[in-house]
């Protein structure tokens, strides 16, 4: 190990590898393998250079290390909010996985703009990512950039019919159908929609809409539209609206959990029992919905499954394997809880 006090803390610039190698008094490469992967140094080395790299405030410049070897080892997550959002779950797995297996990942928030989505999309192809993973809308000219970009693009939480890279999730329109043939079945005639205003919450809305037709229920639903996020005040306002009808609903159908337990903290508030007066069905199978009581009906999404086949995926494409199929169903299942 050098004795230079200069290389102690060097000031006058901006560190280099090349210090920390002085430093730690192994070469250049030894620094960048330890770099790379820590485990391939001996245990000693290794720690000469954890000090070396302490000491003299050296940072690592990923983006350039990634040209070298034509990984940037970092992955762009994009979803369109954080707040009480659906996808949660399956993002915290991911970006625990990612971390672990030694991936960065940088995570955008695109609202539900396709223009903000687009940006986020352009930052990321700018910066290099091994892979973009997106929950959020996306327009035909962004299609075309990412396919000239060859950078893996995963879409997750639908199955679009023609995917721009990969699709990782499920049907909607299948889930809305049977959301219909579910409550039809337990013998609900008089459903009341609370649908967030987003595509593919729309989705379902109108398969619902479609299959409740279908199966010959009972008058044309009634709905409300509320927006993206969805809040707690939004289900208040839906179920002021359902106390103006002339007949009460005896089935709210949620686009949310969270939307499904502010309906049944209202209806409760007001005296009306669950499912006795009032039934009440969420989306998404959300911690609240198995903790709250009384516990929610929903429509379950294997976040975690999600998680395990992007990650497959991408361990996949880093290998340089071919990805024969476009789309992995993950499928969806209806719990029935106590709410419906």
């Amino acid at each position: 190990m050098s004795d230079n006090p200069d290389m102690a803390a060097p000031t006058a610039r901006v560190p280099t590898l090349d210090d920390v190698a002085q430093y730690a008094g192994v070469s250049p490469a030894t620094v960048s393998r330890f770099l790379n992967n820590p485990k391939i140094v001996a245990e000693a080395t290794a720690e000469r250079i954890r000090e070396a790299v302490e000491r003299v405030g050296y940072i690592p410049n990923a983006l350039a290390g990634g040209l070298a070897s034509s990984k940037s080892r970092m992955v762009a997550v994009l979803i369109p909010h954080l707040t009480d959002s659906l996808f949660n779950d399956t993002i915290e797995r991911m970006t625990e996985d990612l971390t672990v297996s030694g991936s960065n990942v940088m995570l955008g928030l695109t609202g539900t703009s396709v223009a903000r989505t687009e940006d986020l999309i352009r930052a990321a192809l700018a910066r290099r990512v091994d892979a973009i993973i997106s929950t959020g809308p996306i327009s035909e000219e962004i299609v075309d950039v990412i396919r000239r970009s060859h950078t893996l693009f995963i879409q997750i939480w639908e199955l679009p019919e023609d995917p721009v890279g990969m699709a990782i999730g499920f049907s909607h329109r299948d889930a809305g159908r049977d959301v219909a043939r579910f409550i039809t079945s337990r013998g609900y005639s008089r459903p009341f929609l609370v649908t967030a205003d987003g595509s593919r919450a729309r989705l379902r809305r109108d398969s619902f809409l479609e299959e409740w037709r279908n199966l010959g229920g009972g008058g044309e639903p009634h709905e409300t539209l509320v927006d993206i996020p969805s809040r707690f005040g939004h289900a208040r306002r839906a179920f002021a609206e359902m106390r103006r009808l002339d007949a009460m609903p005896d089935v709210v159908v949620c686009g949310s959990d969270y939307l499904a337990q502010g309906i049944i903290v209202e209806a409760q508030a007001t005296g009306l029992r669950i499912p006795d007066d009032l039934a009440v069905m969420g989306f998404g199978n959300s911690l609240i919905a198995g903790e709250m009581r009384p516990t929610i009906t929903t429509v379950d999404i294997d976040g975690s499954r999600i998680a395990r086949e992007v990650m497959a995926v991408l361990r996949r494409h880093g290998a340089g394997e071919e990805i024969s199929h476009k789309a992995i169903d993950v499928g969806f299942r209806i719990i029935a809880r106590e709410s419906a």
